[in-house]
């Protein structure tokens, strides 16, 4: 079957309805501006790195309470209706900081976002096999990936943008990010909405004690802790690239951001190569380049002083993370074929990574410097590098 076969496409042409479903790829973006916002909003009310580091890790705290919830809800509503009803809470949760920026209603838009990330994360992923199958999977996955990543790539430039431009933006400077990444989730939704996909029927409802019990499957616990380790070091550079510049060579924030908007530029390249070398290439050998990559960016951002090395640093770990999670996830769901629900909402909630990373790297650093901060990461790709072994073959 090729990329652009569908198992259920009456009425629509499969590019039709891969249209709209690579749209709410894009909204799945939107929570990566945490790192941009977090930044803004430190700086905005002169917080310290550990407070600061609480706005990322409340984002993807709820990873851990929503997926496997989401991955039930799949089985009694399908996979469209939960992205239709995640797409809803993630425009809620953009409004909210239009009306200001003060800490508690940042906390509330985070909590939201993360809420309607997990639910869009756990049923968009398998809403992809109901067009796409076989040994595709982790290609059209790794485009959504890349489509995720435009709009993750995007935040920090149109924050910085606000901040800095003359030209109208509401008095909302860099939160002018909010207002339009709310209305794009509004066009998700309806284009979303008025796209007929056929999803084959679970063979039974499942409870939340049914897809914990999965975790007791070597290969899906060794995917679980593999799609935490990717996540905690994506938000982690995410967020503490920036500072590690402002570190390193003293630069004020404004200079400093563009270290994220590097880090998503390179991940956003490894995400559209990926879509490509994932049909050539197998899985396995793809994988292991993309750790090796991570490792030797991490001996950069361990030792180097200069400005050309550190962004050298930060560009290798964002194309090497790009493809971690869809290599992954297409593992997990391809190693349980009659339980997709059930292993989507478990490789979700193993985003909660997002959260322990962050806080972990935030406590690190006040203690230890931004060295403290990527010793934490270094760990994860260790982990990475062990799972590679792992690895099915003949994926």
């Amino acid at each position: 079957m090729n990329a652009t076969q569908s198992i259920a496409s009456k009425g629509k042409s499969p590019l039709m309805q891969l249209i709209p479903v690579m749209l709410c790829f894009f909204a799945m973006g939107f929570v990566d501006l945490v790192g941009t916002a977090t930044n803004f909003v430190r700086n905005d009310l002169n917080l310290s790195v550990s407070e600061a580091s609480l706005f990322p890790s409340l984002v993807f705290f709820w990873f851990l309470i929503f997926s496997v919830p989401t991955g039930i809800l799949m089985n009694k509503i399908g996979r469209k209706n939960t992205v239709l009803v995640s797409l809803a809470i993630t425009a809620l949760s953009l409004v909210i900081p239009i009306f200001g920026d003060s800490y508690a209603i940042m906390l509330i838009s985070f909590s939201l976002l993360g809420i309607g990330n997990a639910v869009m994360q756990t049923s968009l992923n398998p809403l992809v096999t109901n067009l796409i199958s076989g040994d595709k999977l982790a290609s059209a996955l790794t485009f959504g990936q890349f489509v995720k990543a435009i709009a993750s790539f995007l935040a920090p430039i149109i924050a910085t943008w606000g901040a800095t431009t003359l030209f109208p933006t509401f008095g909302l400077s860099w939160r002018i990010l909010f207002l339009i990444y709310a209305v794009i989730s509004v066009l998700a939704v309806a284009a979303l909405g008025a796209t007929p996909i056929e999803e084959e029927r679970p063979d039974k409802a499942s409870g939340i004690r049914e897809c914990v019990k999965l975790l007791g499957r070597p290969f899906i616990l060794l995917c679980f802790i593999g799609i935490m380790c990717h996540v905690g070091i994506d938000v982690g550079t995410n967020t503490y690239a920036p500072m590690i510049i402002m570190e390193r060579l003293n630069f004020s924030l404004e200079d400093a951001a563009f270290a994220t908007g590097l880090y998503f530029i390179f991940r956003t390249l490894g995400a559209f190569t990926g879509a490509f070398i994932l049909r050539v290439m197998k899985a396995k050998m793809f994988f292991a380049i993309s750790v090796v990559m991570m490792v030797a960016a991490m001996v950069i951002l361990f030792t180097a002083h200069s400005q050309a090395a550190l962004y050298t640093g930060i560009a290798l770990v964002g194309y090497g993370n790009s493809n971690v999670f869809s290599i992954i996830f297409s593992q997990a769901l391809l190693s349980s074929p009659n339980e997709k629900n059930e292993v989507s909402g478990l490789m979700i909630m193993g985003l909660f990574g997002g959260t322990v990373f962050p806080l972990c790297m935030g406590y690190a650093a006040d203690a230890f410097g931004q060295f403290g901060a990527v010793a934490v990461m270094t760990a994860g790709v260790i982990y990475l590098l062990c799972y590679t072994i792992k690895i099915k073959k003949e994926a």
